[in-house]
């Protein structure tokens, strides 16, 4: 695999047996680009399909921390910096949802993943939506809450939505805001589940999410 410098996470002693939690610099369209991510503990082999996990705009991919932990038990698991974020590489112009799904896809393919399910959580889902209308290879597709403000406000979400061919869960906190629930209700989405609690639940509660994930990707 192209990539530099891998770093240990530091995880709970309870929390670390079964999957192998990393850090590393990867080649890609704007340098290098910096990837949490896990490797079930047999090494990959005879695993399910992988994860890619992209962040809101005011985050990192390290807030998948706890995700790519419990899904990296059975799959290989990823969760990037995107371009311009964290410590990944990017241009100095803002980048659109569709710039920063071309600059994931060029990650896919530098590392021959065929096929893979994505995660997304705000301006992340906005990029997992891109992913699965531009990569064949994309085979199921999981977003959290979608606000106006995730980076994109003038984004089509509407209209991106109704061209996705892949299975398409909507996963949202009890308590996300009534506006925007009402609004997402008029989606053209295949499938929604209600978590307890709010979002942060990815980072108190990983295992409640991945559990909902892995019964959709299943």
């Amino acid at each position: 695999m192209p990539y530099c410098m891998a770093k240990r996470y530091h995880t709970p002693a309870q929390a670390a047996p079964t999957a192998r939690v990393r850090r590393s610099y990867f080649e890609y369209l704007y340098g290098q680009l910096h990837v949490h991510h896990a490797i079930p503990a047999g090494g990959g082999f005879d695993e399910a399909t992988p994860l890619l996990a992209l962040h809101a705009a005011a985050q990192t991919g390290r807030m998948f921390g706890g995700i790519l932990l419990a899904m990296g038990a059975d799959r290989s698991a990823f969760a990037p910096d995107l371009a311009g974020f964290g410590q990944s590489d990017g241009p100095r112009e803002a980048l659109t949802a569709a710039d920063h799904a071309a600059a994931i896809g060029d990650f896919l393919d530098a590392m021959r993943l065929r096929q893979v399910d994505v995660l997304g959580c705000g301006l992340g889902a906005l990029v997992a939506i891109e992913l699965a209308l531009s990569r064949p290879g994309v085979r199921r597709v999981v977003v959290m809450p979608l606000p106006p403000e995730a980076g994109q406000p003038d984004y089509p979400l509407g209209a991106q939505l109704a061209r996705i061919a892949q299975p398409l869960l909507f996963l949202y906190p009890r308590d996300m805001p009534q506006a925007l629930l009402s609004a997402a209700g008029n989606l053209p989405v295949r499938a929604r589940r209600e978590l307890p609690g709010n979002l942060s639940l990815l980072e108190t509660a990983p295992e409640t999410v991945a559990e909902a994930i892995k019964d959709f990707l299943s």
